[in-house]
């Protein structure tokens, strides 16, 4: 797939604005003034964007478990029932992204949330009976890298990988649940959030400032979808190593900036024996497939491994963690 043709505009927005969206009433006019062009003008280039595919929604990115529970998971079933089971999956109200991965026995993985753990829990039990299939839950234990964006020469680096400082309060999980579809694109486009949750209009962009410095919310901007960017080639490379020497190699795969995403989930036994989980993100398989080996290689040994290129998104969408 080729990437679609961006205006010089649209292409200063994306590289600009992924994350620092002002905090101000009129954010479209602060961008605006920046870029020496009008408040309209960006918010028609936005609409273009968001109506063609490229940006899924202007929002937040929230750190995991920070203002509700999540989890990664994966689901047993055979080829022949991979678009039923997906469906099911996808209509769960609490999954946010949902993708076919190539592994024979377990080809659908998808993101479950809630505004708790019991809650998450609940849903992975429904879908266990719904779809018949079994499901394996890979919590996560320890984030390395989070915050993915993308440049349009290629993937950012994230800011920091600091901890959060607190976790959310209840005020700051129901305005996270109100923005969880994004922001309209609009002239001042957290007056509706505000009406809804009884705050005055600047009390939104205050809050969304404390959340960033509290580390809940990594970033507030445009939420970008890789394909149509040009990165139609993205894996999930899983390691499996003793549990003592996982940060060890999450340092090793840090030093990487091929490496868009980092985590350390729980195992499921001996049938997933998987620790640590690096997302790689380029322009071709080969590409991908050599900057995966490039990053085993940081190792001094081998490493028992596998490369789950995904082939499928089912749904990507905000996280919800209000239910």
């Amino acid at each position: 797939m080729h990437a679609p043709l961006l205006s010089p505009l649209q292409k200063r927005l994306l590289d600009g604005w992924q994350r620092g969206l002002p905090l101000a009433t009129r954010p479209f006019a602060a961008i605006a003034a920046e870029l020496g062009v009008d408040e309209a003008t960006v918010i028609e280039a936005s609409i273009e964007m968001h109506a063609r595919g490229v940006v899924s929604r202007l929002g937040l990115v929230v750190r995991p478990n920070t203002a509700g529970a999540s989890t990664l998971a994966a689901v047993a079933c055979p080829a022949t029932r991979i678009d039923e089971v997906a469906e099911i999956v996808s209509a769960e109200p609490g999954v946010n992204h949902n993708y076919e991965r190539e592994h024979p026995e377990l080809p659908i993985w998808f993101v479950a949330t809630g505004a708790d753990r019991p809650a998450v829990d609940a849903a992975l039990d429904r879908l266990r009976i719904a779809t018949g299939c079994d499901i394996l839950d890979l919590r996560l234990e320890r984030e390395y890298r989070i915050d993915l964006g993308f440049a349009l020469d290629g993937p950012y680096r994230p800011h920091d990988h600091s901890t959060a400082k607190r976790p959310a309060t209840a005020a700051e999980k129901s305005l996270i649940a109100a923005l969880a579809d994004g922001l309209p694109f609009v002239s001042r486009p957290f007056a509706a959030a505000a009406a809804d949750l009884g705050l005055a209009e600047a009390d939104v962009p205050a809050m969304l400032d404390d959340l960033l410095a509290a580390g809940i919310v990594k970033r507030v901007g445009y939420i970008v979808r890789h394909r149509p960017l040009g990165f139609s080639a993205n894996a999930m490379v899983v390691c499996d190593i003793d549990e003592t020497r996982v940060d060890a190699l999450a340092e090793a795969f840090l030093g990487s900036p091929t490496v868009t995403l980092l985590y350390r989930r729980r195992p499921a036994g001996e049938r997933w024996p998987y620790r640590l989980y690096a997302m790689i993100h380029g322009r071709d398989r080969a590409t991908v497939e050599g900057e995966a080996a490039a990053l085993l290689a940081r190792w001094s040994q081998p490493i028992p491994h596998r490369i789950l290129f995904s082939t499928r998104c089912f749904k990507q969408t905000g996280a919800r963690m209000d239910r």
